[in-house]
């Protein structure tokens, strides 16, 4: 993994790991392209809406384990972005939105009635890394929003040209992103190469966010699976 506490080289690293990003799956790739149906679509929507709902979760046990103040004080906008601040607002309510924008009823997301097991144990297992792992570490798996913004942009782009059938409206979500994203890894980014000094707490670094990869690319795993082609 990192073999220097060099700032260069971790950040490098890090970076790296775009390699590994899900946007590189083939079910996304598809996505993009306009080849999915509208059955994979949906159901592409409702297993990451289960992600989507657990991500205050994931960000509400970093900030109980977080020992720095200011950290928590900027990492609670996260919480606040996915839950809103009153009904109707946040991430997870134009996730919502977007659902009913491919012809899914709210209950359909909610009560998590499409949600494979592969997406399940990745999503419950990324949860269970920011409860138990060092908070740092957790901090530094948030950093696959590094290579989002471009994910979101090409996915916006895409949806609007190949999936004409889809409400403009619904895509809501992706535009937030394109703002959120940036500002989100840019502080992430910062705390991790603040607290990240020795070559030990580098690799470790790098590899929870190889994790973070992993976890995506294993939902998209599991739901090319249950929604094969045709």
């Amino acid at each position: 993994m990192v073999v220097t506490t060099s700032n260069d080289g971790f950040v490098g690293a890090l970076r790296a790991q775009s390699r590994r990003y899900h946007d590189r799956h083939p079910f996304h790739r598809k996505m993009n392209e306009g080849a999915l149906s509208r059955r994979q679509i949906q159901g592409w929507a409702a297993n990451r809406f289960y992600y989507q709902l657990n991500l205050p979760r994931k960000d509400a046990a970093i900030i109980a384990n977080c020992p720095d103040r200011d950290v928590r004080r900027r990492w609670i906008q996260r919480v606040l972005d996915h839950d809103g601040t009153a009904d109707g607002e946040g991430g997870i309510e134009a996730w919502l939105r977007l659902g009913e924008a491919l012809g899914l009823d709210r209950d359909e997301l909610l009560d998590e009635r499409h949600v494979v097991p592969g997406v399940r144990f990745a999503v419950d297992a990324y949860v269970t890394f920011a409860r138990t792992r060092p908070w740092v570490e957790a901090v530094a798996s948030s950093l696959t929003e590094l290579f989002a913004p471009g994910l979101m942009a090409e996915r916006l782009a895409a949806f609007e040209r190949h999936y004409p059938w889809i409400d403009r409206a619904g895509l809501a979500y992706f535009r937030a992103r394109l703002t959120q994203a940036p500002r989100d890894s840019e502080h992430a980014m910062e705390v991790v190469t603040k607290y990240c000094r020795t070559p030990a707490e580098q690799s470790a670094a790098v590899a929870a966010l190889a994790f973070k990869c992993d976890v995506l690319w294993s939902m998209l795993d599991a739901t090319e699976r249950a929604y094969p082609d045709g």
